[in-house]
């Protein structure tokens, strides 16, 4: 009962600041990738007002994501020290200290796997829109490295481990670690899936190696990025899912 008054505004703070970062790659992409979308489309309105309504929606789902984990990631043991940092005057550098070499290195590994895939493999169909369709290298840090880790990992994967943890644990201990691997692979594989409606807006009918490439690699990728949310907190997920981005895009300047 004593600590019921300062939990709530320090809780206030914390989902208010992830939701900052989280809009940062939703106003990044909205602003550079769906204008792209939309270029061969005769709208009924304003491109501005398509642009404001996609950023309303997105700023909803930011919010629920990063409340639910707000609410339930401690609840479940997990984790994101900077941000909790940032909002109660501690330390952001020895917060993300025992983060970074982890996710350096598994930044480093998907960076050079995404490059790999995308000279190795890669469907012809999403090669093809990837020469008229470009994602800036801004929108992919900002959005993938952090919007989607706030929505896949704090949010969707801590609901799912908190949701074992309550009705088959019955809140007893810390959640076991089969219904956290339950919860990585099924968030992992939803992000994969995810994937798909932009794919299928951009390249029409996908075959089913498509599909199974699509889903596939993300899904790998969210499997690892989830795993480093589990044992070394947030933050750690984030910085790795940014730095693969940046690793790949300095790779691939390498060969263009």
């Amino acid at each position: 009962m004593t600590t019921a008054g300062p939990i709530k505004p320090q809780r206030l703070r914390l989902g208010l600041c992830m939701w900052v970062a989280g809009m940062l790659g939703v106003v990044a992409l909205t602003v550079t990738v769906l204008p792209q979308l939309v270029a061969d489309v005769t709208l009924a309105v304003p491109l501005w007002l398509v642009l404001l309504a996609s950023s309303a929606q997105s700023a909803l789902l930011v919010a629920v994501a990063v409340w639910l984990g707000v609410v339930l990631a401690p609840k479940v043991g997990f984790r994101a020290a900077a941000f909790e940092a940032a909002v109660s005057a501690g330390s952001i550098r020895s917060a993300l200290r025992p983060q970074l070499r982890p996710s350096l290195v598994a930044g480093v590994v998907g960076g050079v796997g995404l490059f790999a895939i995308g000279g190795f493999g890669f469907p012809a169909a999403l090669a093809e829109v990837e020469q008229q369709f470009t994602v800036p290298i801004i929108a992919r840090v900002l959005y993938g490295g952090v919007t989607e880790e706030l929505l896949l990992r704090w949010g969707l994967m801590t609901v799912l481990v908190w949701l074992a943890w309550r009705f088959l644990q019955h809140r007893s201990g810390t959640p076991r670690p089969l219904y956290v691997w339950l919860a990585i692979v099924v968030s992992a594989l939803l992000f994969g899936a995810g994937h798909l409606p932009a794919a299928t807006m951009q390249a029409g009918e996908l075959t089913g190696y498509v599909v199974l490439f699509i889903v596939g690699t993300n899904t790998a990728f969210g499997v690892l990025f989830g795993y480093l949310y589990w044992r070394y907190g947030l933050e750690a997920a984030i910085i790795a899912h940014a730095f693969a981005h940046l690793v790949s895009y300095v790779l691939s300047l390498g060969v263009a």
